[in-house]
């Protein structure tokens, strides 16, 4: 049922603020709508499910021997994150108890005081539900994190970085942005739906991580492509699905801003998409259906913060604008010489730092005030005459850059010393792939089953610093490629010495079938003509 007032469905009482009253002698659910509790549980379903889509969409960017890999961590960064978020995470971002700007204290420490009463967000939902709600959050952000070990990083130690810093990095980001006490809250920053802790923290965390953990080996790069598109598009729909829960559920109830949020999404991803394609277009002169899938994930990072701030018609300048930047950011990563292999930084930093910059232009007041809650609490920016809000949402954005990279390269240099938890995996094993050296198991039965020298060789835990004793001919079994890992021409004899060059294809089967006819034809020529017909016999009458 609708009503006309401003504010909740129905006054809290105040009469238990930790738990919203005693549920063994009273309905705590008279505070709240079903349809909103309804909408933010769907909600976050939707939110999980973009978990396996990232899952798709970075094992469909890798290569196929590291597939299985890329969801295997994604997936497990999402069990580290629940147990870390009910464990103390909770208390950290939201605790309402604390009193300084940096972070919330332990009162709610395994999710106690924590049940009916009206949630920090908003008074339209319990704060049990919104406490679920953000831990969707919070696991999303670990997981797109999860792109900076594409191929090279070893998957027990990346668990044990996304704990602490989930603890260190994550919640101080949350408190700032969300937080009843949080500095940034209280200065009236404007971060819809998470710019600053989903976005540029996973974003400069995804930087910092791939710094420290190095770039890979250059000549495991030649001729590099994602190796299944098709998982990429996959990954991303289910990305875009979920998003529409991410962004229209954090207007915290079944209202006109979840619409909005969600109409200025679409906007958003769809122009975004739509000019990523036209500048991939005008390198190739061929459509690219990963351009399309980068530009619909960035065009989605940049309205995070923004689509329930702005008006539709920003959303599309917003859509175009993401669209040109973050397309040319995806080459910062070659100047800084930081391979970030999902270019995270690009997509996920980049992007959600111009959706903050947006707010402080085009956010409205009319557009807060759709969710019957804000309405009249919060200005607008420069469009309607609020020109503070350029410099504090520019604050807001260096603070969390500065603070998530510094501290993210930290904590990953300091796991990396721990004898054991060494971040990147052996040069043998970036070679073989990380699924058959984390993993034991393939994204697909036919990975180089049987990679002729190293297939069943266990990693060594340092790379060699002398170089390999086997010929690279006789690891991968096609010459031509063989040769351009050597440095070489692929004309040039083999580093052996010994075989001669295969074809280009490197198909075996047919040069071992040469090599029989030209074994056959030679026992022949030993063996010496066929006898002579006797006299009389096998002539022509």
């Amino acid at each position: 049922m609708s009503y006309a007032w401003i504010g909740p469905p129905t006054p809290f009482n105040g009469t238990n603020d930790a738990l919203g009253g005693d549920s063994s002698t009273e309905n705590l659910n008279q505070w709240f709508q079903p349809g909103d509790q309804a909408y933010i549980l769907v909600s976050s379903a939707m939110v999980l499910l973009m978990i396996p889509g990232l899952g798709f969409l970075y094992s469909g960017l890798a290569r196929r021997k590291s597939a299985l890999s890329m969801i295997w961590a994604v997936m497990a960064s999402s069990s580290v994150v629940t147990f870390q978020w009910y464990f103390w995470g909770y208390s950290l971002a939201f605790s309402d108890y604390s009193t300084n700007g940096f972070i919330g204290d332990l009162r709610k420490f395994g999710l106690q005081n924590t049940l009916g009463a009206p949630s920090p967000g908003s008074p339209l939902i319990p704060e049990l539900l919104y406490a679920f709600y953000q831990m969707q959050f919070c696991a999303v952000t670990a997981a797109i994190v999860m792109g900076s070990v594409a191929e090279r990083g070893r998957l027990i130690p990346a668990m044990v970085f996304i704990f602490c810093w989930a603890t260190i990095v994550y919640c101080p980001l949350a408190w700032w942005a969300w937080g009843a006490n949080g500095w940034g809250f209280s200065w009236g920053v404007m971060d819809y739906a998470g710019g600053g802790p989903v976005e540029i923290g996973s974003g400069l965390t995804a930087l910092a991580y791939s710094w420290v953990l190095g770039r890979r080996q250059e000549k495991m790069m030649l001729n590099f492509r994602p190796h299944n598109v098709s998982l990429i598009t996959l990954g991303t729909i289910l990305l875009w699905f979920g998003w529409l829960g991410f962004n229209g559920g954090s207007s915290f109830g079944a209202n006109l801003r979840a619409v909005m949020a969600c109409w200025n999404s679409n906007l958003t991803a769809m122009f975004a998409a739509i000019t990523w394609t036209i500048l991939d277009w005008r390198l190739a002169r061929k459509w690219s259906m990963v351009g399309w899938c980068s530009g619909t994930i960035s065009g989605l990072v940049a309205a995070t913060p923004a689509s329930g701030y702005i008006t539709p018609w920003a959303s599309v300048v917003l859509g175009i604008c993401t669209g040109v930047i973050a397309n040319f950011s995806t080459k910062i990563k070659y100047w800084i010489k930081i391979d970030d292999a999902m270019d995270v930084f690009a997509e996920h930093g980049v992007a959600g730092i111009v959706g903050l910059l947006f707010n402080a232009v085009f956010a409205a007041d009319y557009i807060t005030g759709l969710d019957g809650v804000n309405t009249g609490a919060l200005p607008g920016g420069w469009i309607q005459h609020n020109w503070k809000f350029m410099y504090i949402q520019i604050a807001y954005i260096v603070a969390c850059s500065a603070y998530t990279f510094v501290v993210s390269a930290l904590i990953a240099y300091i796991i990396n010393w721990i004898p054991g938890l060494k971040l990147r995996a052996s040069e043998e094993a970036e070679l073989l792939g990380m699924d058959d050296d984390q993993l034991g198991e393939f994204a697909y039965d036919y990975v180089e089953v049987r990679r002729d020298y190293l297939a069943w060789t266990p990693a060594k835990s340092d790379p060699e610093d002398k170089p390999h004793q086997i010929p690279h001919g006789d690891r991968y079994g096609i010459a031509s490629h063989s040769q351009m890992l050597e440095g070489k021409e692929p004309s040039e004899s083999s580093s052996d010495g010994q075989r001669p060059p295969m074809p280009a294809a490197g198909d075996r089967h047919a040069v071992a079938y040469e090599k029989s006819e030209r074994e056959k034809a030679a026992e022949g020529l030993h063996e010496g003509p066929p006898p002579r017909p006797s006299s009389g016999q096998g002539k022509e009458q």
